[in-house]
C-alpha cells in the first residue's frame, strides 16, 4: 500500500513555531512509525504543513521493500528537494544511504526504519524547536493519520522468517514483540479516544511475544502472557472491533477462531498464503503442506462461519512451471477465499529468490496474472452474493452528500470491498449500523441502512 500521506495542518499553531511537512509512504506498518514521528514533533511543537513549499523542513519516510517502491520514495525525495530544498529521510529505505545519497546527494541526513530518536536529532539541527506548553497539546493517544474511527496497532517490529523473495529482517530486524500490557494501554486509550476499530498489524502477528518467551505484563491489576491468543482475548474486551492482520498460518492460529465466534474478534483473517504449489512454496520458504492449510481453512469455517479469509498471492516466481500455475489454481478454487490481492513477481536488490534462476517472462507472468485474477473474481462474487438478503454490522467511513460508503466485519479499509449504502436519516462516519445487503457486484455489496 504504498501512498503519499497528506497531513492536516495542526490547529493552535503558535506564531513563529517551525514547521515540518511530511512525506508517509509504504504500509500500515511505517504508517504507525509515521504517526510516532509526528507525536513527538507536535510534543516539541512543531506545527505540521499541508505543503512542502514554505515549510522549514520535509519528512519522507520511504519504502524500500520493492525496487518500485524504492523508485517511488526517491521520487518522493526528489520533489520535496524541488519544492522546499531541505529534506531528511527515514524508513526502510534509509537502510541503503548511499542509493539515496547517490540520487539526492544534497539531503540533511538519512536514516533506517525506527529511528525515530534520530529524525528527531536531524529535525532539531535543521530547525531547533520553538515550545509553546499552553498551545502545542499532543492528545493522550498520539496524532493519528488515519481517520477518526479506526486506527493501526502496531505489535511488533521485525521478522524471524527468511522468505527468499522478501528483505523485511534485513530491513528492520528480528522479531522484538511490544509488552502486553503496553500494546493494551495504547488501544485503551485509542477506544477511549473514539476509535471504533483496532487493526492489528506487524510483520508476523502470530509470531507476537516467541521473542520475549511470552513474558507476562501487568493490566487491570493482572497478569497478560504477551501470546497472540491471549492479547486478541484482552483486545477483545475493550469494545471496539479488532482485526487480525499478517498472521502467518501456525497451527495456534486455530486458538483464536472461537473468539471469532463468540464475537469478541472479527471472524477476519488475513493470511498471506503468497502460492498453493508446494514446490514454489519450497522455494520461498513458506509453509508447504497446502493440503493440511485446506483442511484448516475448512475448520476454521465450520467453527466460525462468517469468517472472512482475505490473502496475498506471487505469480511468475522464479521457476513457476505452468504445472505449478495450476497448482495455484487449483488451490485457489478449493480455499474460496474471500478477498485476494494478486502481485506479479518483482525482483528485490538483495533478496535470496534473485539467486534461484528460471526467470519468468513477462508476458507469461501478465497472463497468468490475468487469469489469476479472473479465477479470483467469480470466487469474490460468488461469496459476496450469499450475504444478499442478509443483515449486516457495517462501519460507515464515508458520508458525501446521499452517498454513504461503509465497510462489513468481514472487510479492512483501503485493502478490501466496500459497501454502498442509503438510509432515511443522517448517518456520521465512524457509526456503526445494521445494513439490509439488497445487491452484490464481483467487489462491492449495496443495501439499506436499517438499524443504529
Amino acid at each position: 500500500m504504498n501512498k503519499h500521506t497528506p497531513l492536516q495542518p495542526s490547529e493552535g499553531r503558535s506564531e513563529g513555531a517551525p514547521s515540518v511537512s511530511f512525506v508517509s509512504l509504504g504500509c500500515p506498518k511505517a504508517l504507525v512509525d509515521s504517526e510516532r514521528i509526528i507525536t513527538r514533533l507536535r510534543a516539541e511543537g512543531y506545527a505540521l504543513s499541508r505543503e512542502h513549499t514554505g515549510a522549514d523542513v520535509v519528512v519522507v519516510n520511504t519504502c524500500g521493500f520493492l525496487d518500485s517502491a524504492k523508485a517511488e520514495s526517491l521520487a518522493a525525495i526528489g520533489d520535496a528537494i524541488k519544492e522546499n530544498g531541505r529534506v531528511i529521510v527515514t524508513g526502510c529505505m534509509g537502510a541503503e544511504p548511499d542509493a539515496i545519497r547517490s540520487a539526492h546527494p544534497s539531503v540533511l541526513a538519512v536514516t533506517g526504519p525506527q529511528q525515530y530518536e534520530q529524525v528527531m536529532v536531524a529535525v532539531h539541527e535543521a530547525v531547533p524547536p520553538k515550545h509553546d506548553p499552553f498551545l502545542d497539546l499532543v492528545p493522550e493517544q498520539g496524532i493519528k493519520l488515519t481517520p477518526r474511527h479506526y486506527a493501526y496497532l502496531k505489535i511488533s517490529e521485525g521478522c524471524n522468517n527468511r522468505c527468499t523473495f522478501c528483505i523485511i529482517p534485513r530491513l528492520r530486524g528480528d522479531l522484538v514483540s511490544r509488552p502486553a500490557a503496553e500494546v493494551l494501554r495504547e488501544a485503551e486509550r485509542l477506544v477511549v479516544a473514539g476509535v471504533k476499530e483496532l487493526l492489528v498489524i506487524s510483520q508476523d502477528t502470530s509470531a507476537y511475544g516467541v521473542d520475549m518467551k511470552y513474558a507476562e505484563s501487568r493490566w487491570r491489576g493482572r497478569d497478560v502472557r504477551a501470546k497472540f491468543f491471549d492479547l486478541s482475548n484482552e483486545l477483545g474486551s475493550l469494545g471496539a472491533w479488532v482485526r487480525l492482520h499478517y498472521v502467518y498460518p501456525y497451527p495456534h492460529v486455530d486458538e483464536v477462531i472461537p473468539l471469532m465466534a463468540e464475537g469478541k474478534v472479527l471472524p477476519y483473517l488475513d493470511i498471506p498464503f503468497q502460492h498453493g504449489s508446494p514446490a514454489v512454496l519450497k522455494r520461498m520458504k513458506r509453509p508447504a503442506a497446502q493440503e493440511k492449510t485446506l483442511g484448516r481453512i475448512a475448520r476454521w469455517r465450520e467453527m466460525c462461519p462468517d469468517l472472512a479469509i482475505r490473502s496475498t498471492f506471487i505469480v511468475g516466481f522464479p521457476g513457476e512451471t505452468d504445472a505449478e500455475f495450476e497448482e495455484l489454481l487449483a488451490f485457489l478454487e478449493e480455499a474460496q477465499l474471500d478477498r485476494v490481492g494478486c502481485f506479479k513477481y518483482e525482483p528485490v536488490r538483495g533478496a535470496p529468490a534473485n539467486d534461484l534462476g528460471g526467470a519468468v517472462p513477462q508476458d507469461v507472468m501478465d497472463e497468468r496474472h490475468k487469469c489469476f485474477m479472473e479465477a479470483q473474481q467469480k470466487i469474490s462474487a460468488k461469496r459476496l452474493k450469499r450475504k444478499v438478503g442478509r443483515r449486516e454490522k457495517v462501519i460507515v467511513d464515508a458520508v458525501e452528500g446521499g452517498a454513504i460508503r461503509g465497510r462489513t466485519r468481514g472487510d479492512a479499509p483501503e485493502i478490501d470491498g466496500v459497501v454502498h449504502l442509503s438510509a432515511r436519516r443522517p448517518v456520521k462516519v465512524g457509526e456503526i449500523v445494521t445494513a439490509l445487503i439488497e445487491r452484490a457486484d464481483a467487489y462491492d455489496l449495496h443495501g439499506q441502512v436499517v438499524g443504529f
